[in-house]
């Protein structure tokens, strides 16, 4: 998601250099929104993360025969 931020961003860029001011501003609030919505996404991953308990003890397996 954030490298389609940055295509539209890029592809804004070389709409303003060829004098496509309206696809230039279209594919600059296109990239805008994904980028939101990659921070969101990353913000939640990130404390969910950090509640997610996980244990690192190895099992022993006391039911086993040699």
């Amino acid at each position: 998601m954030l490298r389609a931020a940055i295509t539209f961003f890029v592809l804004a860029i070389v709409a303003v250099l060829f004098g496509a001011y309206g696809i230039a501003g279209v594919s600059m609030e296109i990239g805008k929104l994904l980028l939101v919505v990659f921070l969101v996404f990353a913000v939640i991953t990130f404390i969910g993360g950090m509640f997610q308990h996980r244990d690192h003890n190895i099992p022993q397996n006391k039911g086993a025969k040699s």
